[in-house]
């Protein structure tokens, strides 16, 4: 188990991707309104780590968007009942503004009531899947609130992004992680849902190995590369990703709230030096197959202007 709050790094950062990898799609990126970004930051202060990039959902966005970034799929979760309709309206509202730019997911708290046709309401209004956190929820994988939303994006062919492994753990969480996650609990769900797509964020974390079984049993689980890829986070270590599936694998951040450089996990990846294809699949080709964008031939210009989005603190 991970002992937080932990320090952070004052490593360098790079000024844009570099022109060496293909295009860069981050695939998971947090947005929120600005007061819930200031609570989510003041928890991680606090139980978590310090967060470097303290930067609201637009300007974040362009902060990206400026270094190269090309598409981002934007994620947020409701920490209690009642505040998914609005922040799936939020989420609506952001990527109308930049529908070529941004992929955004819906949120409900699980089990909440109308949440079936919260989701709904949602999907109509251009959101691509759903984004669900177990261990702020603290929800069961097996609870009837869950096979609702699962019957639902199977319904939708929506994916449905779930905080299903272990770690990172705080014990500032209302749930104990240990207890309400476990590899054999999502393999119950995709033995359930075949035609569910699910993506589980940080390689799993800390059950790797499992979920590399997983991934080479079922075509309909992912996995995002989220905080693993950048020596930083304490415990087992993270698998080779040559050995997983690379048309199920997807790059991402959890920008802004991280505690290092932005491009920390981008710069590892280039030193492993992978073979082209796998390259491809984990930066942009499979977060695009399964959110279903197309990237522009040319890098945009930066979506907000940017005068002190620098100032980290």
């Amino acid at each position: 188990m991970v002992d937080l709050p932990l320090s952070g790094l004052d490593d360098q950062e790079g000024d844009r991707v570099s022109d060496r990898l293909p295009p860069v799609v981050d695939a998971h990126v947090h947005v929120f309104p600005d007061a819930l970004f200031d609570a989510v930051w003041g928890w991680f202060d606090r139980f978590g780590w310090p967060i470097r990039y303290r930067l609201y959902s637009e300007l974040l966005l362009g902060f990206l968007f400026k270094r190269g970034i090309r598409h981002v799929v934007a994620l947020q979760y409701a920490h209690k009942p009642g505040l998914a309709r609005e922040l799936n309206r939020y989420m609506a509202v952001l990527i109308d503004k930049h529908p070529d730019r941004i992929s955004g997911l819906a949120t409900v708290f699980p089990g909440e009531s109308g949440a079936r046709h919260l989701l709904k309401e949602s999907f109509r209004s251009g959101l691509k899947g759903v984004k669900l956190h177990s261990h702020v929820q603290g929800f069961t994988m097996d609870s009837p609130g869950m096979h609702e939303i699962y019957g639902l994006c199977s319904e939708h062919d929506k994916p449905l992004v779930i905080h299903a492994g272990r770690e990172p753990n705080s014990p500032a969480y209302a749930c104990d992680p240990y207890e309400i996650c476990h590899w054999t609990f999502v393999k119950r769900v995709l033995d359930a849902y075949p035609d569910l797509k699910l993506v589980v964020p940080h390689l799993g974390a800390d059950e790797f190995d499992a979920y590399r079984r997983l991934q080479d049993h079922y075509d309909h689980l992912w996995l995002d590369t989220t905080m693993v890829l950048a020596d930083y986070l304490p415990g087992a270590d993270p698998p080779d990703i040559r050995r997983l599936r690379g048309d199920r694998l997807m790059f991402g951040t959890d920008f802004p709230n991280i505690p290092y450089a932005w491009d920390r996990e981008l710069r590892k990846i280039e030193r492993l030096q992978l073979e082209t294809d796998l390259l491809r699949q984990l930066l942009s080709d499979t977060a695009r197959a399964l959110f279903q964008f197309d990237l522009s031939a040319d890098d945009p210009e930066p979506i907000t202007p940017l005068e002190g989005a620098h100032d980290h603190g």
